[in-house]
Order: C-alpha cells, then structure tokens, then sequence
C-alpha cells in the first residue's frame, strides 16, 4: 500500500468492523490494544449509533449502502416469504430495490473499490471493483468485474470461514479467521494501488469470533483470551496501515470512516418466540413436529421468523390467513403488552416491540413484519418453529446488539445517528 496516487480532493475511505460494539472499541483503545483507535478518538468523534431493526447484518449493512430502511430497500431479513405463501426464500443483492452508494457515485463517473460487501451476492456490475461478502455461496458470482476473479484465486482469496468446522473446534476458527484475513489483505494491497474514488473494506472476521468466542474477550481467565486480543491488535495495525496511506493520497482524515454494523454482548439465554407465541395460544401447528410454518393450523393469528419478526396471520396474505385488517392494531398491541412482560429468572426480557409499519417507511414497508422484538441484552430472539420451550441454548457466545455500533469520522456529526444516516454523510464528500 505504499504506492502515492495522484491526490483527489474527493474521495471516500470506509472501514467496516461487522459487529463490533461501540463500548468494545472504547475498552481496546483505553487499555493500549487498539492504539490507532486510541489516537483517532483523539483526533476525531467516535459516535455511537443504532443499527437497523431486525439488529442483523442482512439489514444494517443494506441500510448502510443504501441510506434507507427496508420500507424503501426491501431487505427485512435473510430470510421472508414467497408471495402469498408460508414458505420462505433467501433475499439477495438482486432485491435491493435502490440505488447504493457506489451506484450513485458510479453515476457521476466516480470509481468504487468494495471489498467483502456483506449482503452484496450475486455481485453486481460497478464502476470499479465489487467483491461480494457473505452470504455468498462461490467466488465467481461473487466477484464484477469477472476479470478480477483470477487475481482473487490466486491470491487463495476465501470469502467467509468455514462455520461448520468452526462450531465444533476452536483452534479451527483461527486458523480460519487467519485464512481469511490473508486474503483479505493481499486484495486490500492490490486494489489500493488502482485508480479510485471510493475505497470500502470490511472485516467480517470479527462477528464469527464474537459469535463463537465472546467469552475469550470478557474473560481474562480464558485460553484464548490473548488470541482474542491479538486478534485486535492486528486489526488496529491494518487500519493504521490504512489510515497512512489514506493521508498519503489526501493529505488529512477527512473522507476516512471507520463503523460497525450492529453491536455485540453475550448471551444469557435465546428466546424462542415461535414457542411463546404457541404457549400464549397465538400459533397453533396442524401435527406435533412441524416442519416449516406450512404446518400451521387455520387458528394461528401470528408466527414469528428469524431473529425478531412476529407477523400476524393476514386473510388474503396468507394462505390460511384469519386476521382482518381492522383487527391488527388490537392484536399487535396485546402481544407486545403480554412481550413486554416476559420474564426469566425475575429478569425483564423484551426491552422493547416495535410496530414495524411505525419504524419503516418507503413503498414496500407492507411487505414487511407487524412487530420487531428488541431484547434486553443477553436476550437473544430466535424465530425456531422446533423449540418447544420459550428458553435454551445454542453453543453460540455472543448476540447482537441494537444501540451499540460504532462510527468514527474527523467530524462531529451530531447525536443519535442511526446506521441509515451514514450515505448521506459519505456521499457528501463528492460534488
């Protein structure tokens, strides 16, 4: 990255960290692990901000490059429903239906470098360089130009870690998480050296390593504690790196981003909302183990899906729909009444339901859920139709968070920032 390109006056460097917390960044930078982040909290702001709701990647990232809610975007999930059906499908790239960042600035003739776009498969045609980021299934659809697959492959590029094998052996995920960080780097290097306007690079390294390890970072006592740390230190060297070269081209900060898409906490028990909508007499099942919703009897007036989405069983939505649309407002108050009030061990466990048609705006917010289930953190909402109680646990650590992401800029940009705001700031550097 030492190469000096011509300086632009208007151009845009951001540093994605997918899911990590706003209060973690904080504690690395104080305690000397996270030095760059240290002096730049110096130099410059870092805000703390809200991710979307649902509070899943899917959607904030997709907020993120698209400056807007899933009311205009039309991504709610990782998963929803075909038309008029109980069965569901895996929204892509090809169903974000507005433009992106880069595809404004491609407009103007700008040109983007993206590497590891969650959310962004099948890749799409740029101005410039899109590598897609999970959930992406192969290399080559995840990859425009075409061109750039080669360079990629030869670099041993690998797009996410092996989740599977990580789940059952630790030393595994280091060994992925490094895998995947050397590919990371070695595009990072050689796409810094083409010609751009807009330069975006996120690590997605970290939300596995939460996901499984969350216990490493808050436990001094745990084996892989100075993995965990070391882990961060590397990152906080790479974006150094980053930062140097940035200043190089520039001469100052400011077009420099650096954000997280949700924040991230512990677990103290998952929540299945299939199970309390079942045992709250809202979802009944036409035989004792369902296979998907499609199970449902005709009496169920809501089901959730995964995490946090409650949807109230619609006549002429649903194929056995009941609910009439004059009766959704008294039935989406009395679930999130009775929500509100769920406990675990004399501990409040929904922080708070939102009426999703009163957060979302934009053309397709009907497509949509009725409610959101925000829970206190270390209440992780799971939308599994096989749990027949309301409290478990998986071998996951972690869960994410609302309120908790992250964004540092040279600039003040006031409080209460949601990750939707970020665009506009951005897209601000360019006439």
């Amino acid at each position: 990255m030492a190469k000096s390109l011509t300086k632009k006056t208007e151009r845009a460097c951001v540093i994605g960290l997918d899911g990590v917390p706003h209060g973690m960044i904080v504690d690395l930078a104080q305690r000397g692990i996270m030095s760059t982040m240290a002096r730049l909290m110096d130099s410059g702001h870092l805000h703390r901000i809200k991710a979307s709701l649902p509070e899943i990647s899917a959607v904030s990232w997709t907020n993120f490059m698209t400056g807007t809610n899933p009311g205009t975007h039309g991504i709610f999930g990782f998963t929803d429903f075909k038309p008029r059906s109980y069965e569901v499908r895996f929204p892509n790239y090809l169903d974000v239906k507005t433009p992106t960042i880069w595809d404004k600035l491609g407009a103007k003739g700008r040109r983007c470098v993206v590497i590891n776009q969650p959310s962004t498969y099948p890749a799409r045609e740029i101005k410039g360089v899109l590598v897609s980021g999970f959930v992406a299934i192969e290399l080559a659809k995840a990859v425009r130009p075409l061109s750039n697959l080669a360079v990629l492959e030869r670099m041993g590029y690998q797009i996410d870690i092996d989740i599977m094998k990580c789940r059952e052996n630790p030393a595994v995920l280091w060994q992925e998480l490094s895998k995947t960080m050397s590919g990371r780097q070695k595009a990072l290097n050689h796409y810094w050296e083409e010609d751009w306007d807009y330069f975006e690079f996120v690590i997605t390294g970290t939300d596995r390593l939460h996901h499984f390890l969350w216990k490493a970072y808050e436990d001094p006592s745990h084996p892989s504690h100075q993995n965990f740390l070391d882990f961060y230190r590397h990152i906080d060297r790479l974006i150094g790196k980053i930062i140097s070269s940035y200043q190089k081209l520039t001469g100052s900060d400011e077009g420099l981003y650096i954000l997280s898409d949700h924040g991230f906490t512990g677990i103290t028990q998952e929540v299945y909302l299939n199970a309390w909508l079942a045992k709250a007499g809202y979802l009944k099942f036409a035989k004792p183990d369902p296979e998907g919703l499609q199970d449902i009897a005709p009496r169920t007036r809501a089901f959730a899906l995964d995490p946090n989405r409650i949807y109230l069983n619609y006549k002429n939505k649903f194929p056995k729909g009941t609910v009439e649309r004059s009766a959704k407002r008294a039935l989406k108050e009395e679930i999130a009444r009775k929500l509100e009030k769920l406990e675990h061990q004399g501990r409040k466990v929904v922080r708070k339901v939102f009426f999703a048609d009163e957060i979302y705006s934009g053309p397709h917010k009907a497509n949509g859920p009725d409610l959101i289930v925000l829970g206190h953190p270390g209440f992780d909402m799971k939308g599994s139709i096989r749990k027949k109680e309301v409290f478990g646990r998986s071998g996951l650590q972690g869960m994410h968070t609302w309120d908790d992401a992250f964004f540092w800029a040279s600039k003040d940009h006031g409080p209460d920032l949601a990750i939707d705001d970020l665009a506009p700031i951005i897209l601000g550097n360019f006439s």
